[in-house]
């Protein structure tokens, strides 16, 4: 029996995946398509929103609110991407698990259109602060995160102390 799904050939490799791993990857495989038809879907929405913005005349560069709008539709886009594309990586790359990388960066993705949409003038200050320290949290243990998957890999404008 052989089979292709998102480009993957799956006879061989079925063959070889115990029943848990190929229940794992027909939910990976069933959420992919459910996340596919949520960005199709928000994405005709965001063009809708957008062309019914020009056309009424809303789109004015001096309304914050339109721009924070138009925004936050954008970044619950690439959210949504850039949770398809973990699970993608599952797919493709044979992983049983969605790497600690992306989950880290799907959260501070989600925290950035959090700040985009919040407005200041009505939030607690304490709510911003508790934002702004979970987004500290979160890049400070993407940073960890990489720097142990790649050890070699150093930082721009680091340079290798080398004893001679």
């Amino acid at each position: 029996m052989s089979f292709r799904l998102f480009g993957l050939e799956w006879s061989s490799r079925w063959k070889t995946l115990s029943i848990y791993e190929k229940f794992e990857q027909l939910i990976v495989s069933i959420l992919t398509w459910i996340i596919a038809v949520i960005v199709a879907v928000a994405t005709w929405q965001l063009i809708l929103h957008t062309v019914g913005m020009i056309r009424s005349h809303l789109l004015d560069p001096r309304d914050s609110q339109a721009f924070q709008s138009l925004f936050g539709m954008v970044l619950t886009l690439l959210i949504a991407l850039e949770f398809k594309h973990s699970l993608m990586v599952v797919l493709h790359h044979q992983r049983n698990v969605v790497q600690t990388r992306s989950v880290i960066l799907i959260a501070l993705l989600a925290l950035v259109r959090k700040f985009i949409v919040l407005d200041l003038y009505q939030t607690e200050p304490s709510t911003v602060a508790a934002l702004a320290g979970a987004a500290l949290a979160l890049g400070i243990v993407f940073w960890l995160v990489r720097s142990q998957e790649n050890p070699d890999v150093m930082g721009e404008g680091q340079e290798r102390n080398i004893p001679s």
